[in-house]
């Protein structure tokens, strides 16, 4: 009763398993100790479960098969009370993601962002662990390096309902940057690689989309091609729309190195210090509240 009551009702838990017995029994045990509290106390956590920070502890071929295990050994016999809200986990590609989920259809499986990567690299990552089971995303630092946070946060949530698929998301994106005058980080072509392993079926391999093939006697459309179908009016939506075939923008120019910057436009983000950020959200909603 003396303690605080204010604050966030939901915690991270993170736990490393890293196959020797010894260490995973310590760490099992005091997951159980944490959860025991947190459950007579009434507070909701969810659990993060990292892959082996030790290497040749598990070979990369069962690593996806290992950290399931883990899992379902570290909640078995917990009862709903006493269970994380959902999981955060590296994605271990469609085999692993598929296994989980089957053993225990109650468990809500979340996914970690890990690296910046790429534009796709994200987009598929989101789109395929939806498709596989998955029904939580937690991307951190591929939201934070992208050249516009909220036109790229805008379209993960056009994947995850469905409206929009990877590739074309991908494409959206760039018309974006190019109506707002934001040089992207990477042309559309590098952006379109896919770094992880998300399209084999262990998740073991790095794939690229091929550029598509133009049929003979149709023209073919622009590089940088938005998506036809906004659901919203927000800018992004807006910026997306005005980018087409026979309302072409003009080349993006670079970014002044100043953090104020036009309304119409970002800045870019990535290559900005923290104090540059602050003083550019500052700058931003006085101009918004006057």
């Amino acid at each position: 009763p003396s303690e605080r009551q204010l604050g966030a009702n939901l915690g991270l838990y993170s736990i490393t398993y890293t196959n020797d017995p010894v260490r995973d029994r310590e760490a099992l045990l005091a997951y159980n100790a944490f959860r025991l509290e947190a459950e007579e106390k009434g507070f909701r956590h969810f659990l993060e479960v990292f892959d082996p920070n030790v290497e040749a502890m598990v070979a990369p071929e069962h690593l996806g098969g290992f950290i399931n295990d883990a899992i379902v050994r570290t909640l078995g016999g917990v009862t709903r009370s006493g269970r994380p809200d959902f999981l955060k986990i590296v994605y271990h590609g469609p085999r692993a993601m598929e296994e989980l989920v089957a053993y225990d259809p109650h468990l809500v499986v979340g996914i970690l962002g890990g690296s910046a990567g790429t534009t796709y690299d994200a987009f598929k990552l989101l789109a395929e662990a939806k498709k596989y089971g998955g029904r939580v995303a937690l991307f951190g630092r591929k939201i934070n390096q992208a050249e516009n946070q909220l036109a790229f946060i805008h379209f993960l949530r056009l994947i995850a309902d469905g409206e929009i698929g990877p590739e074309e998301a991908v494409k959206a994106y760039h018309g974006v940057l190019q109506a707002l005058g934001v040089t992207p980080n990477r042309s559309l072509a590098d952006d379109m690689v896919l770094q992880t392993g998300v399209m084999s079926y262990g998740g073991t391999k790095t794939t690229s989309l091929p550029p598509a093939q133009a049929k003979p006697g149709v023209t073919s459309s622009p590089a940088v091609a938005p998506y036809s179908k906004p659901v919203t009016s927000t800018p992004v939506a807006i910026a997306a729309k005005s980018v087409s075939a026979n309302n072409p923008v003009k080349p993006a120019q670079p970014l002044p190195s100043k953090v104020a910057v036009p309304a119409s436009s970002q800045p870019d983000f990535s290559k900005m210090t923290s104090a540059e950020k602050v003083a550019w959200q500052r700058a931003r909603w006085n101009r918004i509240l006057g």
